[in-house]
């Protein structure tokens, strides 16, 4: 690694990190959104994802690719389960359904001694380098632009226009929100397994309502009209804060205005903009 590089690896590396996992939990949400479902049950399956990971590293020694795995099969698990009665469910019902378990989430992790309590984490090896992250998010995002132009992307588009008629053409609409879950939450655990890796300490209160409202931000400020708006939300509103560094304290207020702000003036987000001129 040349020496420019590993010196501002050594003084931005987390920041540069985070820009990569941020993206991966941007399109966690779009996953869902892209359906027309809004959870954001995302912060507890980023949680999920990394206690089961740094428990694993720290407790048992368990090599990082089975780490990362079992990062995202556990929320997926979890998804599963909370999907029987929360897929019935729909827009802002959904949402407080999600935010409950969420709560519910923290709360354990909180009272639970072995796992580290109200404490946390700390000490957990430092394995999830730029490589990793940037080359996961990349396979991630290359999965979804497919999938885009595939038979479930057209199905994802239709039940997202209207439920019924996606139904009434053959589609199976229970199927494809279950899938869409699923898949949201391992991309949200594997989120949260990196930046437990890369961080070295990981905390109850990282896994609240604050960052559900974070994490749909950034789906929300890029558009879902493409899996590259999630991406670009979350590399603008991950930069801000460093640009606007008086503004750190007032992160969450700022997360809130900007979702304000794009619902009014840009419904469909940067890239949807961008979308609808050209077409």
């Amino acid at each position: 690694m040349p020496q420019w590089l590993d010196d501002f690896l050594w003084a931005y590396g987390s920041f540069v990190y985070g820009l990569g996992v941020n993206a991966i939990l941007g399109l966690s949400m779009y996953a869902v959104l892209a359906l027309g479902q809004l959870s954001l049950g995302q912060a507890a399956f980023m949680g999920i994802g990394a206690y089961a990971s740094a428990v694993l590293t720290l407790k048992f020694g368990a090599p990082f690719p089975l780490v990362l795995t079992a990062a995202m099969v556990a929320p997926a698990i979890a998804a599963m389960i909370i999907s029987v009665p929360t897929l019935r469910l729909t827009g802002v019902y959904l949402a407080m359904a999600t935010i409950g378990f969420g709560e519910v989430m923290r709360i354990l992790y909180v009272n639970t001694d072995y796992i580290g309590g109200a404490l946390g984490l700390s000490g957990i090896p430092e394995k999830a380098g730029g490589s990793i992250i940037f080359g996961l998010l990349a396979v991630i995002l290359a999965g979804f632009l497919s999938a885009t132009r595939s038979k479930i992307g057209r199905a994802f588009e239709a039940i997202r226009e209207d439920e019924d008629a996606a139904r009434a053409i053959g589609i199976n609409v229970g199927a494809y929100k279950l899938s869409a879950l699923v898949v949201s939450a391992a991309l949200a655990g594997l989120a949260g397994a990196l930046n437990a890796h890369f961080s070295s300490f990981i905390g109850p209160n990282e896994y609240g309502f604050d960052t559900a409202v974070t994490i749909l931000s950034y789906a929300i400020l890029g558009g879902v009209t493409t899996p590259l708006g999630p991406v670009l939300g979350a590399v603008v509103l991950s930069a801000l804060p460093e640009v606007l560094r008086p503004l750190h304290d007032f992160r969450l207020v700022f997360n809130g205005l900007v979702i304000v702000l794009v619902v009014i003036f840009l419904p469909r987000g940067i890239l949807g903009l961008h979308t609808r001129r050209v077409g």
